[in-house]
Parts: structure tokens; sequence; C-alpha cells
């Protein structure tokens, strides 16, 4: 098989120096990155297109599972951890390597040759259900990430006016400015705080402190007045999720 491309992720430079003494052994392995935050393997991720992420769950800025749903992309991947056992329950719900620290070069050489195997069947890890299944019961999340190319805007959800759906996408507006990203309305749904996030129209999601009047806009149908002015559609149902709310 060809070089396979790796990036090492991980804020620990022992956890990585010992990756890549472990990884010295084989000449089929190109590390063309190494990352200490999970900003920098975004980045290194995006422009760099590896097939391989040694990958640290527990970092801080950006966690090993913010980085995963943000490369948006075919990778195999394994994940390092040190504690958290219901993010290791998720990862043989759904047949993902992972590596708990500290780990010998025996169970190094294992995952490795497990991550070899699915390269060459071309299976990935399962991105939406990893996360989802890594994300404890009942959380809600306080932030949300989008990404820009290489960038990447962590856009709290106090700080969220509205959400509305657009094809594939969702566009987040915050602070004057709108947010795409590759994320369908109903799923983001689900991880917002129920009493803030209200569904006001199949196709919106009202912050409801940004909320100013509603106005009767025709036979059954009403607009949401947001304290900046902007108009949003309140469907029937929509208008009752919000009552029930207020």
């Amino acid at each position: 098989m060809d070089a396979i491309r790796v990036i090492i992720v991980d804020d620990e430079e022992l956890a990585r120096s010992i990756i890549r003494e472990y990884l010295a052994g084989h000449p089929e392995i190109q590390v063309v990155a190494e990352c200490s935050n999970g900003f920098e393997a975004v980045k290194a991720a995006t422009d760099l297109k590896p097939n391989l992420l040694f990958l640290d769950v527990q970092m801080p800025k950006l966690n090993g599972f913010e980085v995963l749903e943000l490369i948006e992309t075919d990778v195999a991947v394994i994940f390092i951890t040190a504690y958290e056992q219901y993010a290791v329950k998720a990862f043989e719900v759904h047949a993902v390597d992972y590596l708990l620290k500290p780990f010998s070069r025996e169970r190094f050489d294992e995952a490795l040759t497990r991550a070899r195997e699915k390269l060459a069947r071309k299976e990935f890890v399962p991105r939406l259900e990893v996360l989802k299944a890594a994300r404890p019961a009942a959380e809600t999340i306080e932030r949300v990430l989008v990404r820009d190319g290489s960038r990447v805007f962590v856009i709290p959800t106090e700080k969220i006016d509205y959400i509305g759906a657009q094809d594939d996408y969702v566009s987040i507006r915050s602070e004057g400015r709108s947010h795409l990203k590759k994320q369908r309305l109903s799923d983001l749904q689900s991880l917002l705080d129920p009493k803030k996030f209200v569904r006001i129209h199949r196709s919106t999601i009202l912050n409801v402190d940004r909320l100013a009047r509603l106005e009767l806009y025709a036979k059954d149908s009403r607009m949401a007045i947001l304290k900046d002015g902007t108009q949003l559609q309140v469907s029937r149902s929509g208008y009752d999720a919000l009552k029930e709310l207020l």
C-alpha cells in the first residue's frame, strides 16, 4: 500500500514523542504534522489531507471530538484517551480504535494494524455516530463550532440570535454575522438547551432571549420580531411551542 500520511495530535509533548518513537519502526508511515492543540489539528488536516490521525480526546480549546466534527472528511482515526470511560464505550460500540494511556508498544502496533486494514478497505470513522454516543445523555452544548476553510469560529450559544436551514447546511446568525455549518437543523436542535431555543418554523430555530414581540401576520400566522428588528415567520406549531416556553 502507498505511504500512510499521519498527523499526531496531543497537547502533551511527551505523548507525541512516544507516538513518533513507536511509528519510527514502520517505514510506510509518513508523519506530515504534529499538533499540540485542536485548532492546529483542524488546519493541518484541512491543508495536508492525512490518511490517519492519532487524536487525543482531552485537549484545551478544542477537544478531540470537536476536531473530528470540524475536519468533515473521511479519515482513519486512532483516539487517545486517559480516563473518559463514556468515550471509550462509544469507541467500542462503533468499533473505533483507541489507545488508553499509558499504552504499550504492543498495544500501539495492534491499533496501527487495525487502522491499516481499515484504510485498505476504505472504512472510516462513523463521525456523527461516535460524536453522538460520546456525549453524555441530556448534556446540551454551550458553543457551536464552525469551520470556514482552515479557520474555526467558536460561537457561544448565548450569542446566537437564530438558526435557519439551508439545504444540507444551517445558517447561524450571531452578532450581525451569518455562519454556514454543514449539519441538519434537527441534529443541531437536539444539542441546544430546549429552555432557550425553540423551533418556531420548520426551517428556523429562535433564541427566545432575542424575541422582542410577536405580531399577527395573517390568519393563523405570526411574525417574531427580534430586538434588532429582524422578522422571522412563526408557524402554527412554532407558535404553540413558543407559548409553552414563554
